[in-house]
């Protein structure tokens, strides 16, 4: 049976580790050939050692142009070519709190690695896949760019700016076959999550299911195979149902509460 990615090269950012390291493991294992780009050396030689000759690994700090660009001719030097770019490299905001007191002090550096990470990654890949007939582009969102909360907000800002940006040079690539698509996890327990998965899950999700970093990358493999050759500006969502609706068991306990108030 044919691999989903045989003889494809792709670029995994944030590859080292939770949905980037899932990823890396899955295109491998699909026959692509895949370099693993991370800021964190010692884990990521250690995924590219064990996948073998099929993934290497370059050390790169997505907010650095320069860095951006060498790991784009690192990847087609090294495999002789770039089929398939994976923006997933992204850090948290450390403010939980509300906005009244929120200093934005780590508003530069979620930018500029959250946002303009994937926007120079996805210009440099575009760069060569437009001379070279085309290829993918996936970014990572998240379910907080979708629907509007408290806390978190340059994070929030960050990733809803991600699906905007990547809906947009969808339309301006098209015409070199160069598609580009989000996904959107939602409560997928990673290094970033650090949250109590268990409540929220139950509160907010329909399928209550945990997800994993592994569903994440069967969304990435579907949107860098030729299965999704239609496809490009769309978000995909990878969440248990969170942005369609709560689950009914808390749909009820809302309208149990709202009616003892009014009887009250």
């Amino acid at each position: 049976m044919a691999r989903e990615l045989s003889g494809k090269v792709a670029i995994v950012t944030g590859g080292a580790a939770g949905i980037g390291r899932a990823t890396v493991e899955l295109f491998v294992e699909e026959g692509a050939q895949v370099v693993v780009a991370d800021v964190d050396a010692a884990r990521g030689e250690e995924v590219a050692a064990k996948l073998g000759g099929a993934a290497a690994f370059k050390r790169t700090d997505v907010a650095n142009a320069d860095e951006v660009q060498a790991l784009v001719d690192f990847a087609v030097a090294r495999f002789g070519g770039l089929h398939v770019m994976f923006n997933n490299a992204g850090i948290s905001d450390k403010s939980f709190g509300r906005f009244l007191t929120d200093d934005l002090a780590s508003f530069e550096r979620v930018m500029a690695v959250n946002l303009f990470g994937v926007m120079v990654g996805s210009q440099r890949a575009a760069r060569h896949m437009a001379k070279s007939g085309g290829g993918s582009i996936i970014n990572t969102s998240s379910i907080a760019a979708i629907g509007a909360g408290a806390g978190v907000l340059t994070y929030r800002a960050s990733k809803a700016a991600v699906i905007q940006f990547s809906r947009s040079i969808a339309i301006d690539l098209a015409e070199h076959e160069i598609r580009v698509n989000c996904i959107a996890p939602g409560h997928i327990a990673t290094g970033m999550t650090s949250y109590d998965m268990g409540s929220i899950v139950r509160l907010t999700q329909p399928l209550q299911r945990h997800g994993t970093p592994r569903d994440v990358a069967h969304a990435a493999l579907f949107l860098a195979s030729e299965r999704s050759a239609q496809i490009t500006g769309m978000v995909v969502p990878v969440d248990g149902g969170t942005t369609v609706g709560a689950p009914p068991g808390r749909i009820r306990e809302i309208v149990a509460k709202s009616g003892d108030a009014q009887a009250g």
